[in-house]
């Protein structure tokens, strides 16, 4: 059990994670965190949840959803905090994806000159120009950029 002096309340802890207490309150709500009520039903937190909260915000940080994250820290034992070596286990398949996302930013950035994925500053040079709109079907937003820098691989930097 935690000694009442190892509580923090959620301004402290929003203030020593940099997290909202509204994003704090949240995470609560779907088990990322949890906290013990005082007597006056407010929210104190463990010291162990800085932890937490770290291992939440670099996952977050890596690209993975809130229920990747909470599958992780849920495949802790009694939930606790995750260890040096929890942390080793739990963020080795991160590298794939952060030389995924690597890449793709290189991507962007050799394209940035030419092209800012708009719809576009060159229409007869743009390789994502979307002529009567007909990439809407497949969504909002640049789809053609989006798919281009989904097709990236090690060999290919530049956009098809």
């Amino acid at each position: 059990m935690v000694s009442k002096d190892d509580l923090l309340t959620i301004g402290q802890v929003a203030d020593r994670s940099g997290v909202a207490a509204s994003a704090l309150r949240y995470y609560e709500s779907v088990g990322l965190v949890s906290s013990v009520r005082s007597t006056g039903g407010q929210r104190r937190y463990p010291r162990s949840v800085l932890r937490r909260i770290a291992f939440v915000r670099v996952a977050q940080q890596v690209g993975l959803t809130l229920d990747e994250i909470a599958t992780a820290l849920d495949s802790l034992p009694q939930r606790r905090t995750p260890t040096k070596s929890d942390w080793q286990r739990l963020s080795a398949p991160w590298r794939e994806r952060i030389d995924s996302r690597i890449r793709e930013l290189e991507v962007l950035r050799s394209e940035l000159t030419s092209c800012i994925g708009c719809g576009c500053l060159s229409l007869r040079t743009c390789s994502l120009y979307n002529r009567g709109d007909e990439m809407a079907e497949h969504g909002a937003g640049p789809q053609r950029l989006v798919a281009a820098v989904r097709s990236v691989t090690s060999d290919d930097w530049t956009l098809k």
